[in-house]
């Protein structure tokens, strides 16, 4: 399904919400995310948890990363297409801050991020997360920290760099 909303070279689409990971909860149809080409920017669904005298429908608008959190908006309707005008809006100005290297941050992250989960259902881990004997040197060095001769090389320049540091935080 596509939307009224004004785009420039992709449109906007909306998709059903994936099946929830919690098998026992039922899925909800009454769940659409929402996306501008291949980026989601938003969801428009029923509202779970609320008093029967509210507003069912929720929907949020924005993107993080490629947005700053404080700009991406939500709110409550009484219908979906209600929601679904409401939402139109928002993205409109949403889209009016944005420019194609925001829309690049969010598709980055969302690589970076599968490519993390693969590795992690693989039982690989990530390089940060592997121990290793390599330290870089306040000088820019890198080197083996489990070999003599390069810490006698290196320690003066670390420790020289934490006096300063040192130095700094008493002032």
């Amino acid at each position: 399904m596509t939307t009224g909303l004004p785009v420039t070279t992709v449109r906007a689409s909306m998709a059903p919400c994936p099946p929830s990971p919690a098998a026992a909860l039922p899925m909800l149809d009454e769940c659409w995310h929402v996306y501008f080409g291949d980026v989601r920017v938003g969801t428009i669904a029923i509202r779970t948890g609320i008093p029967h005298h509210e507003d069912p429908w929720g929907w949020a608008c924005g993107f993080y990363p490629g947005g700053h959190p404080a700009e991406c908006t939500s709110g409550a309707a009484a219908t979906f297409d209600q929601a679904r005008v409401e939402f139109e809006d928002a993205w409109r100005i949403f889209l009016s801050n944005r420019t194609e290297a925001d829309f690049e941050t969010w598709r980055a992250e969302r690589d970076w991020t599968a490519r993390k989960y693969a590795m992690w259902q693989a039982g690989e881990r990530l390089p940060s997360q592997k121990p290793s004997v390599l330290m870089t040197c306040r000088c820019g060095q890198v080197f083996d920290s489990h070999r003599l001769e390069d810490n006698l090389i290196h320690v003066p320049h670390i420790s020289a760099a934490e006096s300063v540091h040192a130095d700094e935080i008493q002032k």
